[in-house]
């Protein structure tokens, strides 16, 4: 199925399967989210970041809250 079709079949449900719709898109797109953070930090790919936290931690620059 097109992206096209898919827009054309979303602009023709009504406003409850919208809703359905929209929160199962929001829920699947955290998990889709979720695994990319997982794969980057098995693959390290978030090591140099996590580093400059750690230095900026010991180095007293956190702050808590907001």
């Amino acid at each position: 199925m097109s992206v096209k079709e898919l827009e054309t079949a979303i602009m023709n449900l009504s406003v409850k399967e919208l809703s359905e719709l929209t929160t199962w898109l929001i829920e699947y797109r955290q998990q889709v989210w979720d695994r990319q953070i997982e794969n980057d930090l098995e693959d390290g790919r978030l090591d140099a970041l996590l580093d400059e936290v750690d230095a900026e931690y010991e180095a007293g620059l956190a702050k808590v809250g907001r």
